[in-house]
Parts: structure tokens; C-alpha cells; sequence
């Protein structure tokens, strides 16, 4: 049986700490794109994120939250700002020593997202 990317980065609980690498290490000091998250619960932020990437990487859906294009509703986000955070989650999960290759399956699923993203 071949196992998910999910399994293969260790499940939830590795999710759970690129999650907050991410944040905390990366978007969070970046100014390119730490104002979108000026006026943002960051828990509940970080729960969101948890089980999207969760679900992107394979694991079980337990997203339930808004559509992406819902999601980011208001906030204008260009594609320096995307492109932003896709290197951000390319670094949080090489920190934590996914291959490049899952990184790369991980990231094109991401990508899938872009025009519910963009312009909105």
C-alpha cells in the first residue's frame, strides 16, 4: 500500500510544527506579506492552515472552512504576495526535511489554487 505525503512527513503532528515554523519564522517576518495578517487570530489561523495542508498533503479532510476564493475575499493579493508564501511553505517544509520532490507535489497543489486566490 503506498503511503500518502501526509504519512510520509510524519502525519498531523509534523504538519502541525511546519505550520508554525511558517508563521511564526517566515510569513509573520516578511513584510511582503505579514499585513495581511495584522488584524488575524493566529491560533485559529494556524488550526485553518493545519488542516488544509493536511488535507493538500493527502491526510484526511478536516478542512471545513471557507472556499479559498471566500477566503480571501477583500484582500487584493498579487502574485508577488502568492509567490511569497509558496516559498515560504517550499522553506518550512525543507526545514523540516521534506524531499524536494514531495515539496514539489505539495506546491503544485498549492498552485491549483492561484485563481481562487488572486485579484480577489
Amino acid at each position: 500500500m503506498t503511503q500518502t505525503l501526509y504519512e510520509k512527513v510524519g502525519g498531523e503532528e509534523a504538519i502541525v510544527k511546519v505550520v508554525d515554523y511558517f508563521y511564526s519564522e517566515l510569513v509573520l517576518k516578511d513584510e511582503t506579506v505579514n499585513g495581511f495578517f495584522k488584524n488575524t487570530d493566529m491560533e485559529k489561523q494556524r488550526r485553518h492552515q493545519t488542516k488544509f495542508i493536511s488535507f493538500a498533503l493527502g491526510g484526511p479532510n478536516q478542512y471545513s472552512g471557507k472556499s479559498m476564493a471566500k477566503a480571501h475575499e477583500g484582500m487584493n493579493i498579487q502574485p508577488v504576495h502568492f509567490d511569497a508564501i509558496a516559498k515560504h511553505l517550499h522553506d518550512a517544509l525543507a526545514h523540516y526535511g521534506v524531499e524536494e520532490a514531495d515539496i514539489d507535489t505539495a506546491l503544485t497543489k498549492v498552485a491549483s489554487l492561484r485563481d481562487d486566490i488572486l485579484y480577489k
